[in-house]
């Protein structure tokens, strides 16, 4: 599946920080023409993109051909995050954005396309917290509303690990690679370690396989994605903050699905934000990922991904 990236030029948009930007914003369509079909807007993770199906799709288990989101039924439309790198453009202010901004230009995105409504937005990670702050702005922009592994604002404990991250950025020496080890063991548990790699050792390489796991994953980062891009998507984390009064005007069914094992974004807070909107509308939601291996489950449990998302789509 080849599908061209394209690009919208926004002017003068307006940002939180008071800031005036014009914007390139790039983005990718999957399957029948926009307007031909229904339409679902994907907000992609932290170090994903545009590229959302095909053969180098980051999440070609669940959109393409005969998948779950059938690209022979849906039209299936992802922006890149401005600054992400994958258009070849980068931000040179890594902290000029948040959450909201973002969340604005992806609404300007869909305006200029003439997509006054959604049939399912749908994103995992920071990408559906992005999706939380759209539909916060826009009460009525979608029929269905599917938030994976995420929240509507950033915690404590998110914050906590988002400071670990700025303070290994700021290394001289391989920063992208420190922040990535470090990452990795917020996006896993330590069952999911442990039960992987039961301690033992490499004799070939003289390292623990548990640590030649962890520095392959901070050299191949390093290799496909930018230091001030990361840098960016790291301060996005930190500024998630859809108001939670607006929260409560949201139109769309709402799927929650969290992760049991969550460390990033536990399941507790998902709960939490679920029993807050059961209060005051009945068409919401909860579902449930069991795994050891913690946040980056939705990216791992395909089987049980596919499952819930299966029922969800054929509930509609």
């Amino acid at each position: 599946m080849k599908t061209p990236l394209q690009h919208i030029k926004l002017k003068n948009q307006h940002l939180v920080s008071g800031k005036i930007l014009d914007i390139d914003l790039s983005y990718q369509i999957f399957g029948p023409p926009l307007h031909s079909a229904p339409i679902i807007l994907v907000n992609h993770a932290l170090t994903g993109n545009s590229e959302v199906a095909g053969e180098n799709g980051w999440w070609n288990s669940l959109i393409g051909d005969d998948k779950i989101i059938d690209t022979k039924i849906y039209s299936a439309i992802c922006f890149n995050i401005p600054g992400n790198g994958f258009d070849g453009n980068l931000i040179a202010e890594e902290n000029v954005f948040t959450t909201k901004d973002i969340a604005n230009i992806f609404l300007k995105g869909l305006e200029f396309l003439n997509i006054p409504k959604l049939y399912t937005l749908i994103g995992g990670s920071i990408g559906g917290a992005i999706g939380w702050e759209m539909i916060a702005i826009k009460s009525d922009l979608t029929d269905h509303f599917i938030p994976i592994a995420c929240d509507y604002k950033t915690s404590d404990w998110l914050h906590a690990q988002c400071l670990v991250q700025q303070f290994l950025l700021d290394q001289k020496e391989e920063p992208l690679q420190k922040a990535r080890l470090h990452a990795m063991l917020c996006y896993r548990t330590p069952e999911s370690l442990n039960h992987r790699f039961k301690n033992e050792f490499d004799t070939e390489k003289q390292i623990l396989k548990s640590h030649d796991w962890l520095n392959f994953h901070g050299k191949l980062l390093s290799e496909r994605f930018s230091l001030s891009s990361y840098r960016l998507m790291n301060n996005l984390l930190m500024s998630i903050n859809a108001a939670p009064e607006k929260l409560k005007n949201i139109k769309a069914n709402i799927h929650f699905i969290a992760v049991d094992s969550d460390l990033f974004f536990p399941a507790f807070e998902m709960k939490n934000c679920y029993q807050f909107l059961k209060s005051n509308k009945q068409n919401v939601f909860y579902h449930e990922i069991k795994s050891i291996h913690g946040h980056d489950a939705f990216l791992m449990e395909y089987d049980q991904l596919n499952y819930l998302l299966n029922n969800i789509f054929n509930e509609k």
